[in-house]
């Protein structure tokens, strides 16, 4: 691939590309000894490559973006979610910006967003190969007008001239995903200096796990899911020091952080919610408690428990029928007894495998429920319930 990329840009390339568009995993070997009767084999070869590549940006681009995408395997793995960058881009427009420097900008994703948000962009990354995808993907959607890209180290780039700067450094390295933040490439503190530097503002993408001691105080923290999932946290600079916000996707939906202490621990009632992974990223489960009247079922887990249901965007609701102490052999029997078949299993601080327990339960029958692995005041708990009314009123 890494050879090849400009050889799919030429018109036989595009053509073949074009040709092995959707061709499925069983029918590859097929396909491949048919078009290497009339191509090299290895432009057959990179062709099928690139159109596997595209099928799984898909999920985060979307199949009309992918199919004329190119990219790389690590593009397609590190690449910002096309929702996510979209929002990120919404923002910084909001914030009056109309120029950014893109550092790490691997295959363009944030670029594309940025530059269908009227900004425009300098993409600068060190990697030849991931450099020319970039260029291509901007030419492909018809954002080059907008999108400059450059291979070039960052660190040695200039962004005097640039209203904002955008810094997505590597986090994965030769052995996997890197969790310290200073090895990131670049390093997060050098990061955090070339957004000090910048003369409106700046957006640094760093992963969801960061430790909150992490965040400069000059900085505002923002974790961010789409559609439940979390998919990362931003560093702002510029915008509103030492704020702590959740947001979520589609919406967006933002809860600010206004400092609140842990909340307090109470029986479990009626209704248990689960907040949204942006949330208890954020140490907001404090907020969303208040919001709902609510405790927590034991200091150490972010589920919250009230006696009323409520509606609020930052958590699901569930009803719970049943608290068992953590016992296999009297859950097996409850689920037999409501004739339950399909269970959905969530933990949260409890050791047991969600698939180790469905063997073992065997449940059978034509209802549904949900069992919670978890500690309720230290003790390990089971909780069984079902999700409850998306309405947020009071069932009759």
């Amino acid at each position: 691939m890494n050879d090849l990329l400009a050889p799919l840009l030429s018109p036989e390339g595009r053509a073949l590309l074009a040709e092995v568009r959707g061709t499925a995993p069983a029918d590859e070997l097929a396909v491949a000894t048919r078009l290497r009767r009339e191509h090299p084999a290895e432009l057959v070869s990179a062709a099928l490559a690139q159109a596997r590549l595209r099928q799984r940006a898909a999920a985060k681009f979307g199949d009309a973006d992918a199919d004329r995408m190119f990219f790389t395997p690590n593009g397609v793995e590190q690449s910002t979610r096309a929702s996510v960058a979209s929002y990120r881009a919404q923002r910084l427009k909001a914030l009056g910006v109309t120029s950014v420097a893109d550092l790490c900008c691997g295959i363009g994703g944030d670029a594309i967003a940025l530059a269908r948000a009227g900004i425009r962009v300098l993409a600068v990354d060190r990697d030849p190969v991931t450099a020319a995808a970039a260029r291509a993907n901007a030419d492909a959607l018809g954002l080059a007008g907008l999108i400059e890209v450059r291979e070039a180290d960052v660190t040695e780039v200039d962004t005097d001239g640039f209203d904002a700067v955008f810094v997505d450094p590597a986090r994965r390295g030769g052995r996997g995903r890197v969790f310290d933040p200073e090895a990131y490439s670049p390093p997060l503190s050098w990061a955090i200096e070339a957004a000090r530097r910048a003369a409106h503002t700046a957006a640094l993408k760093i992963a969801p796990g960061v430790p909150h001691e992490a965040v400069p105080a000059d900085a505002e923290a923002e974790w961010i899911s789409d559609a439940g999932d979390v998919k990362e946290a931003v560093l702002w600079f510029g915008t509103a020091p030492g704020t702590i916000r959740a947001t979520l996707l589609p919406g967006p939906r933002t809860l600010l952080g206004r400092g609140l202490p842990d909340p307090q621990v109470r029986p479990v009632g009626r209704y248990l919610y689960e907040p949204d992974g942006a949330v208890i990223r954020a140490h907001l489960v404090a907020e969303v408690a208040e919001e709902l009247d609510g405790g927590l079922v034991d200091p150490t887990i972010a589920y919250v428990t009230a006696d009323t249901l409520r509606a609020t965007p930052y958590a699901t609701p569930y009803e719970i029928t049943d608290r068992l102490p953590f016992n296999v052999k009297k859950l097996k029997a409850l689920l037999r007894e409501r004739e339950v078949g399909t269970l959905t299993v969530k933990k949260r601080g409890s050791a047991v495998e969600p698939e180790e327990l469905r063997r073992k339960v065997k449940p059978q029958g034509p209802n549904a429920a949900t069992v919670f692995l978890t500690r309720v005041a230290g003790a390990p708990t089971m909780l069984v319930g079902a999700p409850a009314p998306a309405t947020g009123a009071e069932p009759s």
